[in-house]
């Protein structure tokens, strides 16, 4: 693929997500929209995320890449990979504090500079542990661009459209992680600093919509993690869940690019390959999402753990041809990337509704330690079973939690009613503590205006609103029995 033909895709893909993202905020139902002021709000940082979504695509994978071809081990691979998840876990800690304190637009224009200079001092100095420690600044950074991203969204709309602003950030992310994939090639063929040089020039100008577009910027309120001994007890499967999804997907990030590379594939074949693991990502959540809103969602989980075991002994006894090898990485995308949010809908569904906010950031940091761990515990794996070490230990994962899932599952069975799944990524406390959807709403409203007695009171039904809320000169609301008892006086 030449620089003429990614122009074009970049081109092409950029406009699709500008497309969807105007189509999604302006869809729904009729008299629900958007105003000018809050679409300029939601595009800055959706923009923002899209252009520097591009670089930090395809960081990982050049790094394992330019590591290999250097002879490191992949112990030493590992070790550097995981450094990155290190500092998405301390960002994850430490990062709103900086955020309440200089506000949105500053705190993205701190973190995407970060994210520029370590990348360009990754191309400047060769050597893995100098690159181990930029890459644990990056995850810090990177983190903590996702959260001024996230708290933007929830903050800056109702809940009436918080779930469309939600869906252009997952649209917004995987499509810059396909474009970035396929732009690694491209950049490799222009020189040895030429991929870092991209990629910190693209952190650097995703600062521009953020800093142009919006005049104003929303405010947010402090929450506490939860501590991570009652999140356990409280939720076991969607702590399992939300572990076992930063492992896999660290090591499909980090680890499987050297597995491409090494069985002969080129530079741009990884990237290649790596675009269709992220576009099955992309096409396959949303509707594991409905299927987990249909069914018990512990089921879900079993079903996606078989499904990864399969595709993982698939990869290690097919023949592989390169069409096989691409539906298979398509398919293992979306059964690993649809873990996360799946669990934390099962969370979601046994927390109380006071200890959500507080779950959401006890799941995100246990993910990242899910991300931290896995390159050191599957890169020794590989080291000394081969590459194809790298599926079994996909397969071994997957394996062990698709028992633990049965064993809770026949525990403790699924609560009813549910609560209801929205496709996300791992989400900061800072932007999921305003979350309200719809239902609770609407639910609060009826146990105001409606209220059974019947167990209260002997012979007393449920009291029923004669016009519904109160007028602003009414003190309480007029029901049949105080029109009936005005009328007999």
């Amino acid at each position: 693929m030449g620089v003429l033909e990614i122009g074009e895709l970049t081109a092409n893909l950029s406009l699709f997500v500008l497309i969807v993202i105007r189509a999604t905020l302006y869809s729904g139902k009729v008299g629900i929209h958007m105003s000018r002021q809050l679409l300029a709000m939601a595009l800055a940082p959706l923009l923002g995320l899209f252009i520097l979504g591009i670089g930090n695509g395809f960081l990982a994978t050049l790094i394992t890449v330019r590591l290999d071809a250097a002879g490191e081990s992949a112990t030493v691979i590992g070790i550097v990979s995981s450094a990155y998840f290190i500092g998405l876990a301390l960002g994850a800690l430490v990062n709103d504090r900086l955020l309440l304190r200089i506000g949105h637009i500053r705190a993205y224009g701190s973190f995407a500079s970060l994210v520029a200079v370590t990348v360009l001092l990754q191309g400047l100095f060769f050597d893995p542990w100098a690159w181990f420690v930029l890459r644990l600044i990056g995850g810090w950074a990177t983190v903590g661009v996702y959260l001024v991203i996230e708290s933007w969204l929830l903050t800056s709309g109702d809940q009436k459209v918080r779930g469309r602003l939600l869906a252009m950030y997952m649209i917004s992310l995987y499509a810059a992680g396909v474009l970035g994939q396929l732009l690694l090639g491209v950049t490799s063929a222009m020189g040895v600093t030429a991929p870092f040089m991209v990629i910190g020039l693209l952190a650097s100008l995703s600062v521009l919509p953020m800093a142009m577009i919006p005049r104003v910027s929303p405010i947010i309120e402090h929450a506490e993690p939860l501590p991570p001994h009652r999140l356990i007890t409280m939720t076991p499967t969607g702590v399992m869940g939300s572990l076992g999804s930063g492992m896999v997907v660290a090591a499909a990030y980090t680890l499987l690019p050297l597995y491409l590379q090494r069985i002969g594939m080129s530079v741009n074949q990884v990237g290649q390959m790596m675009a269709v693991v992220i576009l099955g990502a992309m096409l396959l959540q949303y509707p594991i999402g409905r299927w987990s809103d249909r069914h018990d969602r512990q089921i879900v989980l079993i079903g996606i753990s078989a499904f990864c075991v399969v595709i993982s002994a698939a990869m290690i006894w097919l023949p592989m041809s390169t069409p096989l090898l691409a539906a298979l990485l398509f398919l293992l995308g979306g059964g690993v990337f649809a873990l996360y949010p799946v669990a934390v809908s099962h969370a979601a569904d046994r927390a109380p509704a006071g200890a959500l906010v507080r779950m959401s950031q006890g799941l995100l940091l246990i993910n990242s330690i899910g991300a931290t761990i896995s390159p050191l515990m599957i890169s020794p794996v590989m080291t000394a079973m081969g590459d194809a070490g790298l599926f079994w230990a996909f397969g071994s994962l997957s394996l062990f939690f698709l028992l633990f899932f049965g064993w809770r599952r026949s525990v403790r069975p699924a609560p009813v009613p549910v609560a209801p799944f929205t496709p996300t990524t791992p989400m900061t406390a800072a932007g999921a503590e305003l979350v309200v959807t719809e239902e609770l709403m609407q639910g609060a409203l009826e146990h105001e205006h409606l209220e059974d007695l019947s167990d209260v009171v002997p012979d007393v039904g449920a009291v029923e609103p004669i016009v519904g809320p109160p007028s602003e000169d009414q003190t309480h609301i007029v029901y049949y029995d105080d029109v009936e008892t005005e009328a007999r006086r």
